[in-house]
């Protein structure tokens, strides 16, 4: 059997998804079932979390991860919450997160990392590419 067949029938015995979208999850799951106090600080949470782009790539992972593993019955969700929800979680809501800027409403930070130019030729070793046909390459 091919790579490529494979694949295919991974993809085709995988449930539907619970969510067709990122807001979908957000709003259909993840603002139903979290409940933090977020007015004394503790807890920052911003409405407009789809304004935060490293809101967008947790959200991301965590739907991803959850679409993944909730097909698993014995310990899927549970490995969703411990490894997946639960870190990611303690970031986006906590006082230093994503959603630092908006205790009082959405404020957009623009508080990028700072980055210098990289010289050219530094990536060029072998052990900083993906190879073809590495198991780990998306």
């Amino acid at each position: 059997m091919t790579t490529d067949r494979a694949q295919l029938i991974d993809e085709e015995q995988r449930a539907p998804l619970a969510f067709s979208s990122l807001p979908k999850f957000v709003s259909d799951y993840l603002a139903l079932i979290i409940q933090r106090r977020t007015d004394d600080g503790s807890h920052l949470w911003c409405p407009s979390w789809w304004a935060h782009p490293e809101a967008i790539a947790r959200l991301a992972a965590l739907w991803r991860a959850f679409e993944y593993l909730r097909s698993d019955p014995a310990l899927g969700l549970s490995n969703w919450w411990l490894h997946h929800a639960d870190p990611h979680l303690a970031v986006l809501l906590s006082p230093t997160g994503p959603f630092h800027a908006c205790a009082q409403g959405h404020r957009a930070g623009d508080e990028r990392l700072p980055l210098d130019r990289m010289p050219a030729g530094l990536m060029d070793d072998p052990v900083f590419t993906v190879l073809v046909g590495d198991p780990f390459a998306m």
